[in-house]
């Protein structure tokens, strides 16, 4: 056994060790013995590794200043494509995988995209009964539907098999995010598999701080970041655009999509290097698809009754005249399958729409390319909800109710986002009613979640400061009708309903979608043209949904869904301006005319909110010994405490006067009492001398039995008992702080002020 002596540290001798076999080719089974300063071991790791994973291969590159690592050919042998990603301590494993077969009887790409979050990787033991991860939370669900966005588009639109994406994050630092580690990886474990993909695409974070564009930003940078953009991209095609923004011009918003582009590029070439070294030869596929004879045959006897049926703007006449003709293509060709006849009619709405908006600038409902549908608003429409707004425009229409409750109502988050408690909370529904289906309503899903999360976004810029308004705030939208758009709808709904509350935003908030129809590819020569507010017909069959919410300064959210590969600048700053142009209008037409800033007064259902500071060590005074203290406030005043552990209280009631005395009582326990202040107290200690009386929650003092009343009294007796309230003044503190009350006083000075106040 030949020994390598070595005064290296272990590492950097294990390190020399590996070169040196590779380089001249030993035997991996061979044992080298390492002598260490102050150690010698065996050295089988390195060697063996070469036999045990043969495919390991570890990629290094920089990514926006910082050490970006790929490892593939250790872990996940089985799966199509592999690899763990390294973002500095940020470590997520992306995996991909396709069924050999494709799924029968869909009409539809089956592809699933799951980013994992395991919060053994910010070091904390989840908080459920079970302790242990259940269904995604939110945050998790948003982050799959982030990577979803960008990489669907870019495969075969006419294979069936079912392909998973899967992003599990294993180690979190929080300067470095996982969302953009686990789309690059995503993004690289696609294109190095097997699996047909036309990727592949990155991803990078851009911050605004200070006026500067900042990308992947850190933790501390995104706390203090104006704009929070995802971006998702090929090497010449902007795929995908998630944004919050605390009203960012469009010029800005351009500027900082074009750097991020930039950025992006460099990770591109990165994972190209990665995938002609070690990718894998694409898998073929059975495409699903119709025969062109049966086809064209369809067309020529139907097409010309799909363009009359589909002539209106009610979508429910338009639904039923295409029935019939769905029904006579069913019994003409009875060798076709339900899926066949669903693809069939996909297929000649799609050509009808698409030939009408590129051919002859012609909308299904008659509008023009940038006329918005007939809108209207309302508010205050249900009477005992703190505030209400409902939106229109079309056939889509939305009400938002708005809640105001305490700062204990805030919602606390158990997952891997850098949030802890959500102030404003936004929830979508989306009922089978609204669409005209018969069948019963289920709990939010993917969607649901993702358009409430869009419409929060879209409002939390506006919002008051907790110290302004210390509420909890929940917006909830209900899609009463559905024809495209809703969530754009649901911004414009809660702008109402919060106005309506009496919320003191900063601005309105409105929303608005662009559509995009192409033929050809735009960067070649393709022929393209937006359009504003879409149907649910044109975003069904289009290319784009493009949408943006704002104020009257700047967007304040962006989300982009896309059928394409990617979208040029110039389509992008097209939309942009659309839909700005968009929102200005239904600001001022709309909006402005229902409610043009909010209610001064919360509604009296609302409970009333009041805030104060006290000493950090007067906290446990005011909680008392097993919270006994502040359980009597909240019982005796009818009204909800909560105190944060800087010394911020939170007074809530539905009658203002009971937060009132609450916050007396307050001052009384955390403030020295001072002479001559009179207080309503309660006797508590009968003695021959005198009573004792709580002026507040654990502070008493003596009411001698000359102070008692204005005339002697023989017996303490005669004048109180245990459990009288009583008002007493503040007639001496003593050095030991013991303080001294007067009943005879208060009630002169009472009765005194009562006289002024008669004459």
């Amino acid at each position: 056994m030949p020994a390598v002596l070595c005064s290296k540290s272990s590492t950097q001798a294990l390190a020399w060790l590996l070169a040196l076999l590779l380089k001249s080719g030993a035997d991996a089974a061979t044992v080298y013995k390492i002598q260490t300063e102050g150690e010698s071991f065996m050295a089988y790791e390195f060697a063996s590794r070469l036999e045990t994973f043969p495919h390991y291969r570890k990629f290094e590159t920089t990514f926006a200043g910082r050490p970006f690592v790929v490892e593939t050919g250790k872990m996940c042998g089985l799966a199509n494509g592999s690899a763990m990603v390294r973002y500095g301590d940020t470590c997520v494993l992306c995996n991909v995988t396709m069924s050999e077969k494709p799924r029968e009887g869909v009409d539809f790409f089956p592809l699933s995209v799951e980013f994992e979050e395991k919060l053994y990787a910010a070091g904390r033991i989840p908080g459920s009964f079970m302790r242990r991860e259940g269904r995604p939370g939110e945050h998790a669900i948003l982050s799959s539907r982030v990577v979803d966005r960008p990489i669907r588009p870019l495969f075969p639109k006419d294979m069936r098999n079912d392909v998973c994406v899967t992003m599990t994050v294993m180690s979190l630092d929080p300067d470095n995010s996982a969302e953009i580690t686990g789309m690059n990886g995503a993004s690289l474990a696609i294109a190095m598999s097997d699996i047909p993909w036309n990727g592949p695409i990155a991803g990078v974070f851009v911050g605004l701080v200070d006026g500067e564009i900042v990308l992947n930003p850190t933790k501390e940078q995104r706390e203090h970041s104006d704009l929070s953009l995802t971006l998702a991209a090929s090497e010449e095609k902007i795929v995908m655009i998630e944004a919050g923004a605390n009203e960012v011009d469009e010029a800005t918003m351009m500027e900082a999509i074009k750097a991020g582009h930039a950025e992006i590029k460099k990770m591109l070439a990165f994972i190209n290097s990665i995938v002609a070294e070690i990718g894998k030869p694409k898998k073929t596929f059975t495409p699903v698809e119709l025969d062109h004879g049966l086809l064209a045959d369809v067309y020529a006897k139907h097409l010309d009754e799909v363009k009359a049926a589909m002539d209106t703007d009610d979508k429910n006449v338009r639904d039923a005249a295409l029935l019939p003709i769905m029904d006579a293509i069913a019994a003409e060709h009875p060798e076709l399958t339900a899926a066949d006849i669903d693809l069939i009619s996909y297929k000649l709405q799609k050509k009808v729409v698409r030939t009408w908006l590129l051919e002859d600038g012609k909308r299904v409902d008659g509008r023009g390319i940038n006329e918005i549908r007939p809108l209207a608003a309302e508010v205050g429409l249900l009477p005992r909800v703190h505030g209400s707004g409902m939106f229109t425009r079309g056939q889509t229409q939305v009400l938002t109710v708005c809640t105001l409750g305490s700062t204990k109502d805030a919602q606390l988050m158990d997952d891997l986002s850098d949030t802890q408690y959500k102030r404003y909370i936004h929830h979508y529904n989306f009922p089978p009613y609204s669409v005209g289906e018969a069948r019963a309503p289920r709990s939010p899903g993917r969607r649901e979640i993702g358009h409430g999360n869009l419409a929060e976004r879209a409002l939390v810029p506006v919002l008051p400061d907790q110290s302004e308004f210390p509420y909890t705030i929940r917006c909830v939208s209900e899609v009463l009708s559905s024809n495209g758009s809703t969530s754009q709808a649901s911004i414009c709904g809660s702008t109402l309903a919060l106005m309506d509350a009496g919320v003191p935003i900063k601005a309105p908030v409105a929303g608005i979608s662009c559509g995009l129809i192409t033929d050809g590819d735009p960067l070649h020569g393709g022929r393209w043209m937006t359009m504003l507010d879409i149907q649910g017909v044109e975003d069904f069959h289009g290319d784009m949904d493009f949408k943006v919410g704002g104020t009257r300064r700047g967007i304040t959210a962006i989300q982009m869904d896309i059928k394409v590969d990617g979208l040029t600048y110039e389509i992008v700053e097209e939309a942009l301006e659309k839909c700005r142009k968009g929102r200005l209008y239904i600001l001022d037409e709309i909006i402005k005319p229902v409610i043009a800033e909010p209610r001064k007064e919360l509604s009296p259902y609302a409970p009333k909110m009041f805030s104060m500071m006290i000493p950090v060590d007067k906290i446990k005074d005011v909680i008392g010994k097993g919270g006994k203290v502040i359980q009597e406030m909240c019982a005796n005043f009818n009204c909800k405490i909560d105190i944060e552990e800087d010394g911020h209280v939170f007074i809530s009631a539905v009658d203002q006067e009971d937060a009132k005395r609450a916050i007396a009582t307050i001052k009384t326990i955390v403030e020295d009492p001072e002479i001559g202040a009179i207080y309503k107290g309660r006797v508590t200690r009968l003695m021959n001398f005198g009573a004792f009386v709580e002026i507040a929650p654990g502070k008493e003092g003596l009411v001698h039995i000359s102070k008692l009343d204005d005339h002697r009294v023989e017996h303490v007796e005669d004048v109180v008992a245990v459990g009288d309230p009583i008002f007493v003044m503040v007639t001496d503190i003593d050095q030991q702080g013991r303080i001294n009350l007067s009943r005879k006083d208060a009630l002169a000075a009472i009765a005194k002020k009562r006289a002024a106040q008669q004459q």
